[in-house]
């Protein structure tokens, strides 16, 4: 049990064991590096802060998305709205897709409908019964997709794709009120009785087993799966943008600048639209990334490009007007980063701000605490 809630960092390879890999013959080595994968897939969940930090990223973005849009709720999903509810039956007829928000047209129920939005994208974002919450987190995030498709500005589509993902993925072990409970629990001498836990012997340890792998299995191959599809994003974005000869001359930014539609500050605008130089470096850059994004993962190289990144996609957000697109590519950027520095942030910011229940500490009993003698004064 604790090896399943292990990070995903692997230990150290011992340098004898290297240098007899390294002598091996290739065919040998290459079967070794499977057995080492099929072992890290099966038996180790991988980057579970990454999962726990796109939880409460996603989480908090579509509360904010949905309080935002609060007052204009009614004629963007409700009744009220100019796509009305037979206009998205009649689009789920030719895509497939599918709405709780359909179900009725009454403004009761929308109302109903739209307060249990808040509420669950609330506890997804706290990890509160993350199994059950993640699934009626992707339910919500679907049924207002499909509901409005053309309503919103485009950033929900990434979010409906990780909201999809992350339903298979143990998001919840981490940084989380599901963990937070594990861990009271274990420092009152308290474990959770499992329905596995009834049956006898050999037979409930093996299922045990069997349970703990199929998680495993699942989680490690949602978090693959995220990240080959931000790899694909970059990727197929960059690609776009090489055929287009406004990104080829450097002037794409200057077109997207003037557009009334992405013009929060239009001050603002023509101040950077004022600098062809930087817009023209700023279009190149952009391009270049984009491209090299899934090359440079493996080395220390993604970093700089990481960074570079947020500062695109904040720049995106505040000149071009679109913080919830922005947001979501920040979030899921975030899936590339170790755990180990995550498990720093940790450290920080319980240094910043002492938690009462940190991981670190360890509260007794109240049967263990009445055992511990008290600690005798200095002498004399």
């Amino acid at each position: 049990m604790q090896q399943a809630e292990q990070s995903s960092v692997a230990a150290p390879t011992p340098p004898r064991r290297r240098t007899e890999q390294a002598q091996a013959p290739a065919p040998q080595r290459v079967i070794e590096r499977i057995g080492t994968l099929l072992t890290l897939l099966l038996e180790q969940p991988i980057s579970l802060y990454a999962a726990a930090v796109l939880r409460i990223g996603y989480g908090f973005l579509y509360l904010a998305f949905l309080l935002r849009e609060f007052p204009h709720r009614n004629e963007i999903w409700g009744p009220g709205s100019p796509w009305t509810p037979a206009l998205a039956k009649q689009l789920f007829d030719q895509t497939g897709w599918a709405s709780v928000l359909t179900l009725s047209d009454s403004r009761p129920y929308f109302e109903v409908c739209y307060t249990a939005a808040l509420v669950i994208s609330a506890l997804f974002m706290l990890g509160w019964r993350t199994r059950a919450v993640s699934v009626l987190f992707a339910v919500v995030v679907t049924s207002f997709h499909a509901r409005a498709i053309f309503m919103t500005d485009g950033g929900d589509n990434l979010i409906l794709l990780m909201a999809l993902y992350l339903v298979v993925t143990a998001c919840g072990r981490r940084w989380s009120l599901d963990a937070r409970r594990k861990r009271l629990r274990a420092s009152a001498g308290r474990s959770v009785r499992l329905p596995l836990d009834r049956a006898s012997g050999g037979m409930r340890r093996h299922l045990r087993d069997a349970r703990l792998t199929v998680i495993t299995v699942m989680h490690n191959c949602g978090m693959l799966v995220i990240a080959a599809q931000v790899c694909f994003l970059y990727g197929s974005a960059g690609l776009y943008k090489v055929q287009g000869a406004s990104w080829g001359n450097g002037t794409a930014l200057h077109y997207a600048l003037n557009l009334d539609l992405f013009q929060p500050w239009p001050e603002l605008s023509a101040v950077a639209d004022g600098h062809d130089v930087l817009i023209a470096i700023a279009c190149y850059l952009t391009v270049l990334l984009q491209v090299a994004f899934p090359f440079v993962l493996f080395g220390r190289l993604k970093y700089p490009v990481l960074t570079t990144l947020l500062g695109m996609h904040v720049g995106i957000a505040v000149f071009l007007g679109l913080p919830l697109f922005s947001g979501a590519m920040i979030v899921a950027d975030a899936v590339f980063l170790p755990d180990r520095f995550y498990r720093y942030l940790g450290r920080l910011s319980r240094r910043v701000v002492p938690w009462p229940y940190a991981r670190g500490a360890r509260t007794p009993a109240p049967a263990q605490a009445a055992l511990v003698p008290p600690q005798a004064g200095p002498a004399g």
